[in-house]
């Protein structure tokens, strides 16, 4: 009989199967919505970026404070480009394996635009809109971090485990 079949005070964290621990890990409901928030967070991005180009969804030289208008070095349109790069890099961060980076990003991101939008003494609701996308994103980034720490975790218990039934 091994140790950790009979031990009643194992970690609350893990369940025991056929002798083996196995851990639960990221609670699968944070689960759902960790990729929930990494899809609406990346896609979004990366889709406005894509339309910086095109101007399909608004007119986005529009929401350029006059004071940013008074010290870009170059065109409006030229602007516009860099921007739908930028957002495009950081919504395929967030898709891919940087979420935490591209999220912590989005948000700073999304901050500066919020700031940029108050500026213009107009756009106040999407500016409050674009606040709480950059508070989803710190909680995406936080959440990722929490996620790497389980998995890394259960993968780690689950050697020690195997070690424990070798043996």
């Amino acid at each position: 009989m091994h140790v950790w079949t009979c031990n009643r005070f194992a970690p609350a964290s893990s369940i025991l199967v056929k002798g083996e621990i196995m851990h639960k890990g990221f609670d699968s409901r944070l689960d759902q919505a960790w990729w929930a928030l990494r899809i609406g967070l990346g896609v979004r991005p990366f889709l406005a970026g894509l339309d910086k180009y095109f101007n399909l969804l608004a007119n986005w030289p529009a929401y350029i404070s006059p004071l940013a208008l008074t010290i870009l070095p170059f065109s409006v349109q030229t602007f516009m480009h860099i921007v739908g790069v930028v957002e495009m890099v950081v919504g395929l961060a967030i898709l891919t394996k940087w979420t935490r980076v591209g999220s912590y990003v989005a948000s700073a991101w999304l901050l500066a635009i919020a700031i940029n939008l108050v500026s213009t003494g107009m756009f106040f609701d999407v500016a409050v809109r674009d606040v709480e996308m950059a508070v989803a994103a710190f909680v995406l980034a936080r959440m990722t971090e929490v996620r790497r720490n389980a998995l890394q975790s259960d993968v780690s218990h689950e050697r020690s485990a195997n070690a424990v039934v070798a043996a």
